[in-house]
């Protein structure tokens, strides 16, 4: 019997990360795309709170989690744009790695480039 629910616990928590994706991207200031819907306008900077993936034309949101993780990488990015600067930011692309789940990444690892 113990050995029976040893292999359920195993499956079902094998199981969970068979369920992981990677979303490669362009990543988003989910505020300004929801009041802009153009992801041009919308590149993610060091002061975006909330963000959003734009993978091919599909957008999807960033659980809060995602978003803690986003902003920290964001931060640490050697090239991110100086505060005051006058040009538009550069484009930041993003390897997440989550589940998706209506329309929103329930992030556990991101890269940004």
């Amino acid at each position: 019997m113990r050995r029976i629910v040893t292999f359920c616990v195993l499956l079902a928590a094998s199981s969970a990360l068979a369920l992981a994706a990677d979303f490669n991207g362009k990543l988003l200031d989910e505020g300004c795309y929801a009041k802009e819907k153009a992801a041009a306008k919308c590149n993610a900077t060091s002061t975006t709170a909330s963000f959003a993936l734009d993978v091919n034309g599909v957008i999807y949101k960033l659980d809060q989690e995602g978003n803690t993780k986003a902003q920290t990488a964001i931060q640490n990015r050697a090239d991110r744009s100086m505060p005051g600067s006058t040009t538009a930011p550069a484009e930041v692309m993003a390897k997440v790695t989550g589940t998706l789940n209506n329309g929103t990444i329930a992030v556990e690892s991101i890269s940004v480039k």
